[in-house]
C-alpha cells in the first residue's frame, strides 16, 4: 500500500526525480573517490616526501569534495521539494475525498480519525519519502561501490566486510520486525486521544455542569497511557538498535586496524591502502546504518499509508448520476413516494413507506417524538443519505438522477445544530451567496430577527465569529444560520428544528417575517414545539418512521391521537411552568 501511494503521487515529479538521481549519483561517486585519493597521498606523497604530488592530489581531492557537497545540497533540496509536494497532493486528495463523503461515510470513520489521517499519517509518509529520496541512490551505490573500492585496496581484508554487513542487517531486521505491531497501536491510539480531547473541548460546559472533570481526566489519562506505552515501546526498540549498530561499527573498525596492522607489518599492504580500506568500510557501514534508519521508519509509514488509502479507496454512497437530468425551472415541489431508509447493518429501518408532498408556496411541517425519523427524512432531500426504498422527487425529478451541485443549489438548509465558520458575520452570511450586497445581508438579518444584536456588535457585519460560532449564544447562532439560508434565496427551505433555541415571542416574529420572503418557495420545517408549526399549511406526524397523521393543526387534533398527545403534553408543560 505504501509503495502504491508513493508511486501514484510521485510520478508527477519525474523530471525532478531524474535530476535528483543524477545529482546523487555524482555526489556518491565523488565520495567514493576521496578515500582512494587520500590513500595515494599517504603512500605516494607523504611516505616518499613528494610535496608536489601532495599538492596536486590535494587539489584534486578539494575539487572532488566540492562536487560532492554541491551535488548533495542540490539532491537534498530536490528531495525536500518533491516530498513536500507529494504530501500536499495527498492531503488535497484526502480532503477532496472526505468532502465527497455522505453522512454515512463520515459517521463510519469519525472526525478525529479523518483529521489524524490527513495530518499525522500524511506527515509520516512525507518523512519517509524525504529520507528515501535522500538515500535512494547514495546508500546502495555507496554500499556496492564501497565494497568494490575496498577490494581494490586489499582483498585479504574483504572477509571483514562479508561478516560485518550481514551481521548488521540481521540485527537491525530483528528490531524492525518487532516495531511494526507497536506502530499500528500508536497510530490507532492517536485517533483515540484526538477523539477524547475533541469531545472534552466541545463539551466542556457539560463536563463542568455535571462535575465530571475527574472522570474525563481519567478517560484521557487511560487513552494517553496507551499512546505513551506504545511510543515508549518503539523508543526502546530504537534505543536498542543504535547501540547494536555502533558496537558492530566500532568492532569492525578495530578488526580492520588489528588485522590490517599485521598485513602492513608483513609488507602485504601499504599504510595508505589500510587507511583507504578503513574509510571504505566506514562508508559501507554508514550506508547500511542510513538504510537501517530509513527502514525503521517504514513500518510506521506503511501503517499510515494503509490508513490514508482506506480513506481514498472508500467510495461515497451518494454519487452523481452518469447522465444527470436538470430540475425544471419554476416550482420545486418535494415529493416522497413510499420512501424507506435503513442505516447499514441496522435491523429496523428508520423510515418505512413514507409518502408526502410539499408544494411550493406552502409550509409543510414534520413533527413527532424523539427518534421518529424527522431529521433523517429531512436529510434525504439534499441527499445527505440515499433512500433505500421508494423514491424522492424534487421538481418532479428523482434526486438520484439530478447532479448534486444542481440539487444543492436549489436548497437553503438550517441544520439542527447550526454551525458558523471562523470569520466574520458577513463572511458567514455570504457562504451560500458570495456576491450578496450589504443591503441584502441586513435584510436577511432583519427577517431572521438578528439585526438588533448584530448592529449592537462593535464592528457590525465585520464582527468576528469564532469557530462553530462559540462567541455568540445558541439563539443568536440559530438566527444567523437562518439569515445565511435567506441570503441565498433558494427554491427550497429546510429548517431542522431551527427555532428550538428561540423564545416564543422571537419565534412568532421570525415566522411572521418569513412568510412574505418564502411565499414562492417550498418550506419544510422539522419541529419539536407545536407552537412553531401551528400555522403551517400542512403538518405531517411521524411515529416510528411511519406517517400516522397528515393535515392542518385543527384537523389533526380531531383525527390523530399521536398529535393530540404531543399537543396535550406540551400544553401541560407550559401550564406547569
Amino acid at each position: 500500500m505504501l509503495l502504491r501511494l508513493v508511486r501514484t503521487y510521485l510520478r508527477h515529479y519525474l523530471p525532478l526525480l531524474l535530476l535528483l538521481l543524477v545529482l546523487q549519483l555524482a555526489g556518491t561517486i565523488a565520495s567514493l573517490f576521496l578515500p582512494s585519493i587520500n590513500g595515494q597521498i599517504i603512500d605516494d606523497g607523504v611516505a616518499k616526501g613528494d610535496t608536489d604530488y601532495i599538492v596536486r592530489a590535494g587539489g584534486w581531492m578539494l575539487a572532488v569534495s566540492l562536487v560532492q557537497v554541491l551535488a548533495m545540497i542540490g539532491a537534498t533540496w530536490i528531495g525536500a521539494r518533491a516530498s513536500s509536494a507529494m504530501a500536499r497532493d495527498v492531503r488535497g486528495q484526502v480532503f477532496h475525498r472526505v468532502s465527497s463523503f455522505s453522512e454515512q461515510e463520515v459517521t463510519r470513520f469519525g472526525a478525529p480519525t479523518l483529521i489524524t489521517r490527513s495530518t499525522n499519517d500524511v506527515q509520516q509518509v512525507q518523512t519517509l519519502v524525504y529520507m528515501g529520496l535522500a538515500m535512494m541512490v547514495s546508500a546502495p551505490i555507496t554500499m556496492v561501490g564501497g565494497v568494490v573500492m575496498a577490494l581494490r585496496e586489499d582483498v585479504g581484508l574483504s572477509w571483514l566486510v562479508a561478516v560485518a554487513v550481514p551481521l548488521l542487517a540481521i540485527a537491525v531486521g530483528i528490531v524492525i520486525s518487532r516495531m511494526i505491531p507497536w506502530f499500528r497501536v500508536m497510530q490507532t491510539s492517536i485517533d483515540q486521544v484526538n477523539r477524547i480531547l475533541r469531545e472534552q473541548i466541545t463539551g466542556v460546559r457539560v463536563v463542568r455542569a455535571f462535575v465530571r472533570e475527574r472522570h474525563e481526566r481519567a478517560r484521557f489519562a487511560e487513552a494517553n497511557e496507551v499512546y505513551t506505552g506504545s511510543a515508549v515501546a518503539v523508543g526502546r526498540l530504537m534505543a536498542t538498535a543504535f547501540p547494536i549498530v555502533m558496537v558492530i561499527f566500532n568492532a569492525s573498525t578495530v578488526a580492520v586496524l588489528w588485522f590490517g596492522a599485521a598485513r602492513v607489518d608483513s609488507g602485504e599492504m601499504q599504510v595508505g591502502a589500510l587507511s583507504a580500506f578503513m574509510a571504505y568500510l566506514v562508508q559501507i557501514l554508514m550506508s547500511v546504518m542510513m538504510a537501517t534508519f530509513m527502514s525503521m521508519m517504514i513500518p510506521r509509514a506503511s501503517v499510515a499509508a494503509t490508513r490514508i488509502a482506506e480513506v481514498l479507496d472508500t467510495p461515497t454512497s451518494v454519487l452523481d448520476p452518469a447522465e444527470p437530468r436538470p430540475i425544471p425551472a419554476g416550482r420545486a415541489d418535494v415529493e416522497l413516494r413510499a420512501v424507506g431508509f435503513a442505516y447499514p447493518g441496522a435491523e429496523v429501518p428508520v423510515l418505512s413507506t413514507v409518502s408526502l408532498r410539499a408544494e411550493a408556496g406552502q409550509t409543510t411541517a414534520i413533527i413527532g417524538s424523539t427518534g421518529s425519523g424527522k431529521t433523517t427524512l429531512l436529510g434525504l432531500i439534499p441527499r445527505l443519505y440515499d433512500v433505500t426504498g421508494g423514491s424522492l422527487l424534487v421538481g418532479g425529478v428523482d434526486v438520484r438522477e439530478v447532479a448534486l451541485e444542481d440539487l444543492w443549489s436549489r436548497m437553503g438548509i438550517v441544520p439542527q445544530k447550526p454551525y458558523l465558520f471562523t470569520g466574520t458575520v458577513a463572511s458567514n452570511l455570504r457562504y451560500g451567496a458570495p456576491d450578496a450586497t450589504e443591503d441584502e445581508l441586513w435584510e436577511a438579518l432583519g427577517v431572521a430577527q438578528a439585526e438588533d444584536f448584530v448592529r449592537a456588535m462593535p464592528e457590525g457585519l465585520d464582527s468576528p465569529v469564532a469557530q462553530g460560532g462559540t462567541n455568540v449564544s445558541g439563539g443568536q447562532r440559530q438566527r444567523l444560520a437562518i439569515a445565511r439560508a435567506l441570503v441565498r434565496r433558494p427554491d427550497i427551505y429546510l429548517f431542522d428544528d431551527s427555532f428550538s433555541a428561540l423564545d416564543l415571542s422571537t419565534d412568532a416574529r421570525l415566522r411572521a417575517a418569513l412568510r412574505p420572503v418564502t411565499r414562492d418557495a417550498t418550506v419544510i420545517v422539522v419541529a419539536q414545539r407545536v407552537s412553531t408549526i401551528v400555522d403551517a399549511d400542512r403538518i405531517v406526524v411521524l411515529e416510528d418512521g411511519r406517517v400516522v397523521g397528515d393535515g392542518t393543526h385543527d384537523a389533526l387534533l380531531a383525527s390523530c391521537r399521536t398529535y393530540a398527545e404531543i399537543v396535550e403534553s406540551q400544553a401541560m408543560s407550559e401550564s406547569a411552568a
